[in-house]
């Protein structure tokens, strides 16, 4: 389950970084967006990661996770990763643009 990894330090391979746009959806990442390598979520890919709070396009980055986004009614919740501070409701502002679609609660 994700959320063993609150408040750990995890390392992010960038799969989406800011500015990229969605393969399908054609949407543009207001932020870098990737996964932790060698993992494996519910879904059977790998565990996916919002970075906040770094303003440059990345490869990969590593941090703390700061809280989980916890998709109600779908299988596969979220890290949120940064190295700086947060509160629930600014995470949820900075991950709307793609969690807008889902019934998300922000776990810190």
């Amino acid at each position: 389950m994700v959320t063993s990894y609150l408040n750990k330090r995890v390392r992010i391979k960038v799969d989406r970084p800011l500015g990229s746009i969605h393969p399908v959806y054609n949407f543009i990442y207001p932020l870098n967006y990737g996964y932790i390598p060698d993992t494996m979520a519910d879904d059977g890919e790998e565990i996916d990661a919002y970075i906040v709070g770094e303003f440059e396009p990345l490869i990969a980055f590593e941090g703390k996770v700061i809280a989980i986004a916890k998709r109600n009614h779908d299988v596969e919740d979220k890290l949120i990763v940064s190295n700086k501070h947060y509160s629930p409701e600014q995470i949820k502002a900075l991950i709307e643009f793609q969690e807008r679609f889902f019934d998300t609660e922000i776990i810190t």
